[in-house]
């Protein structure tokens, strides 16, 4: 006896393997690039001067130009860059310097340009008291947390258990945090007893360490007149007076009965301070960047969340979703109302063109065929489900439900004729719309091909969109054939019973009317 596996069964079975392997495939808002160009970003410790950058620049530039898939290295200095693209900016920093690296072009190297960029970490991580970051742009490449917080010291000890815990992630690059580093300076603390009881008040104080140190506000500094413009006077301390404590503890303060030393009315010494303040919604935060190094974002979030220093976070600091991860999360919930208004409009759309409400049923049931298969091609080549992947996914609405359009009506059609049964309409229309269906798929499918196999320019935008709209064209062409006509006859039948229903409560009342003459 020969085992018959109907195919209702197989659509089931097909349905249970996508389920299984969608929590497999890894998620993310961009694929990571390979234009052929990065940007490494060097900060030294504050304090540092422009000859130090400099000198630490051209140390980096040359251990790079080393490697056989660097083609060249342009090096900007005192400047620091945040963002990429028309989002980018600019500030000057005497201690960051900007290496922007020209790979060799794609087709004539054997590394992706994440494999290239690993390479160069390791190269410069062995630069002495440098912080590097690679590729620091996003676009794929950087997962941005962010904690906040009201208590500058909680916040700070709860960053650097994150920043630790963070470097044990497997597979990604460097971890920069935005905390700023502690600079050296020269600390006043006003002894207030002491300056009330001389007359000294803490603007004059202000004023004469302000003076002396940086000089007036540019407002009210003396100008010297020249035929075309007017030049700022700045008078201040000689910087090698500035770092003797002695000097500037001899500044002299205006009080009550003239002036006096500043170190008799406040404590001077050496300490240090944050060089910059961060603060979003007016909280302190802290952002760590991490470099992806080719790995999906969704899935090093994921790591990252269920780190114990993430998951028991202190009362008062909280986490800040930004940067692409919030952008992935907002564009899965667009996805899902993109889907739910696409069914809906194409639904009310065969409504209207075939006057019924269950048939369109039937030409809807090939959409998630579709689904399954794009996501089992995802898996098979390793893609994550991003952006391209989506726009594939919406792509492919329309053209599975054509090929649906296809088998139904003429189904419908040649049941009118007399004598066609239900079975041999539908034998009919899968034999004479294959051809057409058949035909789109080839089509559809080898114009997408280059794409999908990734050559040509830099693919990494549209490689998932190909392989999401060739996947779901294989699969529904095969098994719309199969499973589409199987819905239609439920469908059938279930028209049939809801007639027969109501032809039954028709002709009761006529029945009761009969037997009361």
């Amino acid at each position: 006896m020969e085992w018959y596996e109907p195919p209702e069964a197989r659509l089931a079975i097909f349905f249970g393997i996508a389920t299984a392997i969608a929590p497999l495939i890894s998620t993310g808002f961009l694929p990571a690039r390979d234009n052929a160009q990065t940007t490494i970003t060097l900060t030294l410790p504050p304090g540092s001067t422009l000859e130090d950058t400099a000198a630490m620049g051209q140390r980096a530039s040359a251990l790079l130009q080393s490697l056989p898939e660097v083609k060249s290295v342009f090096m900007a200095v005192g400047t620091a860059f945040s963002g990429s693209g028309p989002d980018a900016s600019s500030l000057a920093d005497l201690t960051s310097a900007t290496l922007t690296v020209n790979l060799v072009p794609r087709i004539n190297r054997k590394l992706r340009q994440s494999d290239v960029e690993a390479k160069m970490r390791a190269l410069i991580h062995t630069l002495p008291g440098v912080r590097v970051s690679v590729n620091g742009g996003g676009n794929g490449n950087v997962l941005n947390l962010t904690l906040a917080g009201d208590d500058p010291q909680t916040l700070l000890t709860a960053a650097t258990q994150v920043e630790a815990q963070l470097r044990t992630l497997m597979g990604i690059g460097n971890v920069t945090s935005s905390a700023a580093l502690q600079r050296p300076e020269i600390q006043v603390q006003p002894d207030f007893s002491r300056a009330a009881a001389l007359g000294v008040t803490s603007q004059s104080l202000a004023d004469a360490v302000r003076l002396a140190t940086y000089g007036d506000y540019s407002s009210t500094l003396p100008k010297l007149n020249l035929p075309q413009r007017q030049i700022p006077i700045r008078v201040q301390m000689d910087p090698s007076v500035r770092d003797s404590l002695d000097s500037v503890a001899a500044l002299r303060v205006a009080g009550r009965e003239g002036t006096v030393s500043l170190g008799s009315v406040a404590k001077v010494a050496i300490g240090s301070g944050p060089t910059e303040i961060n603060r979003i919604d007016r909280s302190r935060n802290v952002t760590f960047s991490v470099e992806l190094n080719g790995r999906p974002l969704g899935a090093v979030q994921k790591e990252a969340m269920s780190l114990p220093a993430l998951r028991l976070l202190p009362a008062n600091v909280h986490l800040v979703e930004q940067g692409e991860a919030q952008r992935m999360s907002e564009m899965f919930t667009s996805f899902g109302l993109a889907m739910g208004v696409g069914v809906f409009c194409i639904y009310a759309t065969l409504v209207l063109l075939f006057h019924d409400f269950l048939q369109p049923a039937t030409i809807l049931g090939a959409l998630p065929l579709a689904l399954g298969g794009a996501l089992f091609a995802l898996w098979i080549t390793h893609q994550s489900f991003t952006m391209p992947a989506v726009i594939g996914v919406l792509m492919l609405m329309g053209i599975v439900t054509k090929n649906s359009i296809l088998v139904v009506e003429y189904a419908i059609v040649a049941r009118r004729k007399p004598g066609v049964s239900r079975f041999d309409a539908l034998i009919d229309a899968c034999r004479r719309r294959a051809r057409p269906i058949v035909m789109t798929t080839i089509a559809m499918g080898a114009g997408m091909l280059p794409n999908a196999l990734g050559t040509g320019a830099e693919p990494s935008f549209r490689q998932p969109m190909a392989i999401v709209v060739i996947g779901g064209l294989l699969t529904s062409t095969i098994l719309s054939l199969l499973v589409v006509p199987v819905v239609f006859t439920y469908v059938d039948d279930l028209f049939r019973l809801n007639r027969r229903v109501g032809a039954q409560r028709q002709a009761e009342p006529s029945a009761v009317s009969e037997d009361a003459t």
